[in-house]
């Protein structure tokens, strides 16, 4: 089928809307009961956050220690932000759980048996919890525990000993039931090429059974919701429309399918369910869900906290643009001293961001290289790989696939964005491996980076060369890659919620 013109402009943020989306609007009191009330009534009545992962959403601020902390469950109110539903009376009913009977009753197996699963899993969640506490109150900076494969060491984690304890746990316990309901190939796949191929990748993945999947969903931490909004945007989005109710109806028809022939979703409202999306318009198309978009982790390569992001729930997605699938020819780059360029960015006008940056260093200097467009016969990644700095400036959206080409290239990432929790932060130390430009600083950017030693900036190489492990997706998934830490990442946020009866 035929890709819409204005879906291939999204990729790193490049969607131009001619307004923010309506449903981030003025304060509205119907509109507030309708979206609020849901994580009201979830954290009243069927669930608690025990624990928290510290977040900061910048990194020109120091982030804390990944150490767990207790966390009042008046926290996941997100009255700091002000959004609505774009339907009214869109709200998914969610009815009082009921005696199941049918294709998703198990015989011999009573409610309340159900229901000791639950327990059961909680308790062994508990328990991880307090390992993972303990294990944070380590702070040096290598892991004490053994593995044969790899030991997380040095600054650019945020606390090595507690990511690997969790990284362990989460191995040993994490199971996934993925709803069978939905057809291909808006359910069940996705692009596994181009500037969304994380989507497409890790629903394929998933879709392909592993180690962390399930069959039998009462043994299940995490259910997953397996929509493409990539596919959906292709199939259902009317070309130059700007019009998403379409969407948006199909992810609210879906999770009706699920909530009236499962008791999961019912039970928890939302808060052990997860959906991923690397186009633009997923945050959009989980606000006809108000359970979806208050309740559940949604990971999102748009994880921008000024348009409803809440980093306690919510995980941030690398946006990885594989042109062929694969990343051959993508690792590595000539070494520090072989590094002619100071700084590099080569992208088209997208975005006020975008707009400062070439107006103020397109083709106007020669170390800091700015190009709307490349001169012909000029490699990209050749540029990528021989570069100090890699500029990484947000489109109409936060997120940019070249954070990650940076890391690839072994070239130090400089993010010039707003609002952008970038990928793993709960976990990685940005500030170690990166640099953060405010906007108002891009007139002095070349300062900025002047600014770093020859010292400081070869320790911050070769810790993007040891990050860089983290970001890369591997045809058959490997320990501690891409895959896993997005994973780890959606794990660390079930551990933060605790399901009762």
């Amino acid at each position: 089928m035929m890709m819409v013109m204005a879906d291939q402009r999204h990729g790193e943020g490049e969607m131009e809307h001619s307004k923010k989306p309506f449903f981030f609007t003025s304060f509205n009191p119907f509109l507030f009961v309708l979206i609020f009330l849901p994580s009201l009534v979830l954290v009243s009545l069927v669930c608690k956050l025990d624990l928290e992962i510290p977040w900061t959403t910048g990194l020109d601020k120091v982030f804390s220690s990944f150490a767990p902390h207790l966390l009042d469950p008046a926290a996941l109110d997100l009255k700091g932000h002000s959004f609505s539903s774009p339907i009214e009376g869109s709200q998914t009913t969610v009815p009082e759980s009921k005696e199941r009977k049918g294709k998703d009753a198990t015989p011999g197996i009573s409610r309340v048996e159900k229901y000791s699963m639950l327990e059961k899993i909680e308790e062994k969640l508990g328990r991880a919890r307090a390992a993972i506490r303990e294990a944070g109150r380590v702070r040096n900076l290598t892991s004490v525990h053994d593995d044969p494969d790899y030991v997380p060491r040095g600054p650019i984690y945020r606390n090595p000993n507690a990511f690997h304890r969790s990284y362990l746990e989460m191995e040993r316990l994490l199971k996934i039931y993925i709803y069978k309901e939905g057809e291909p190939p808006m359910f069940h796949e996705g692009p596994c090429k181009s500037i969304y191929s994380t989507e497409g990748r890790f629903i394929h993945e998933m879709e392909k059974g592993n180690s962390y999947t399930t069959n039998d969903p009462d043994q299940a931490l995490l259910y997953f919701l397996p929509f493409s909004v990539v596919n959906l945007v292709q199939y259902l989005y009317e070309p130059n429309s700007h019009d998403v109710n379409a969407i948006g109806v199909a992810v609210q028809d879906y999770i009706n399918v699920i909530s009236n022939k499962h008791l999961f979703w019912n039970r928890s409202l939302g808060a052990d369910h997860f959906m991923l999306s690397c186009h633009d318009w997923g945050p959009r198309t989980t606000s006809y869900v108000p359970y979806l978009f208050n309740n559940s982790i949604r990971v999102l390569c748009n994880a921008n906290v000024s348009e409803g992001f809440h980093p306690s729930k919510d995980a941030s997605f690398p946006e990885i643009h594989l042109r062929t699938g694969e990343i051959d020819g993508l690792l590595g780059g000539l070494s520090p001293s072989r590094r002619p360029i100071l700084a590099f960015f080569a992208g088209r006008l997208h975005g006020h961001i975008r707009y400062l940056l070439l107006q103020k260093w397109k083709e106007k200097d020669n170390d800091v290289v700015v190009y709307d467009e490349l001169p012909s016969g000029v490699s990209y990644e050749s540029m990528l790989k021989k570069s100090r700095f890699c500029l990484c400036p947000s489109g109409y959206e936060v997120a940019s696939p070249r954070v990650v080409e940076a890391i690839y290239a072994e070239c130090v990432p400089v993010l010039i964005s707003e609002s952008y929790v970038p990928p793993f932060s709960d976990v990685l130390n940005w500030n170690s491996f990166g640099v953060q430009i405010e906007v108002k600083d891009i007139g002095n950017i070349k300062e900025i980076l002047r600014g770093i030693s020859q010292s400081q900036y070869l320790r911050m190489q070769r810790r993007v060369k040891q990050v860089q492990r983290h970001f890369v997706i591997n045809g058959t998934p490997k320990r501690y890659d891409a895959f896993h830490m997005i994973l780890h990442s959606i794990w660390l946020r079930r551990l933060n919620v605790h399901i009762q009866d």
